[in-house]
Parts: C-alpha cells; structure tokens; sequence
C-alpha cells in the first residue's frame, strides 16, 4: 500500500514554503514600549521604501525614515531620514531633519540637519538646510536657502523685496 507522506515527511521542494525570518530585510517598527518620550534608535525607525519601478502619489504619515528607489509625488511629506537613491526621483515638497540625495529631487525640500548631495544627485527648485555637502558631480539646480542655528525651518535672511511691478 502506497500512503502519501506526512506533511513532516513532504519531499524537498513540495508543500508549502518555510516563511523567512522576522528580521529579514529592513523591518517596519512601531515606536518603542516607552511611548513618544522614549527616543527610537536608528534601528527602530519606522521605515517606508518605495522601491524601483513603483510610483506613488500622496501623503505618507508616520514614515520617520523614507527611502525612495522609484517615484513619489507628494504635496507635502515630513518625515525624519529621507534617502533617494540614483533611481529614485522625488517630485513635490518634503520637510525631514537630514537628507541624502543620489538620484533627483523636484520641489522644495527643507532638511533641518544635513542636506547631502551625491555625485550622481539632482536638486531641482528651493533648497532649504542647515549644514549642506555636495559631491563632485552633484547638481544644484534653483534657490539654496541656509537655516539658521536658532530657527527651525526659516531662512537665516530676508528674501530680497521684488522691484515694484514685478510679481
């Protein structure tokens, strides 16, 4: 008598297949057991990758660390960390504390830390940080406002006044 095999006994390669560890890949976490007072660490960071080939138009929420690979038009995002790799183009305007840019960014982006460009990055329209790198071949393209240290998102001059009749 020919019995099927225990699924303990299935062949290599049948059934069904063994799902990969929890931490495989970059894990999406929510805010440590301590509340919104307990600092999360680089590693507990609420992560949001929109990975090559994707396209996504809206408003993301809660994302502390953005990582672009594909395309995002967004009126307004904020968010902690914003990554944009050399595939990655991001069109609309985002607030973040530090940003890193190796593919291109269209709108106005205001990093309250660290704005860095790579050598194979492009920043399109208004420019907004505090501490500001640019690598050999990175591409400032419109308006560089510099923060001050005292303020929180606010140019550390005044806009020169447009001459009378021009708009």
């Amino acid at each position: 008598m020919n019995l099927p095999p225990k699924p303990s006994q299935a062949p290599a390669g049948m059934g069904v297949p063994p799902r990969p560890p929890v931490n495989a890949g970059a894990p999406l976490t929510t805010r440590p057991a301590g509340g919104p007072s307990a600092a999360p660490q680089p590693s507990d960071r609420r992560t949001m990758v929109v990975g090559r080939g994707i396209s996504l138009q809206g408003t993301v929420t809660d994302a502390e660390r953005l990582v672009v690979e594909g395309t995002i038009e967004s009126q307004m995002m904020q968010a902690a960390e914003l990554f944009i790799s050399q595939s990655g183009v991001f069109k609309g305007e985002v607030e973040v504390e530090d940003a890193e840019i190796a593919g291109t960014f269209d709108g106005t982006l205001t990093a309250r830390g660290n704005l860095v460009i790579r050598g194979t990055g492009k920043v399109l329209g208004v420019a907004r940080c505090r501490r500001l790198q640019v690598e050999e071949g990175g591409q400032l393209s419109g308006r560089m406002e510099m923060l001050s240290e005292g303020s929180n998102s606010q140019p550390s001059y005044a806009p020169a006044p447009l001459p009378v009749g021009e708009e």
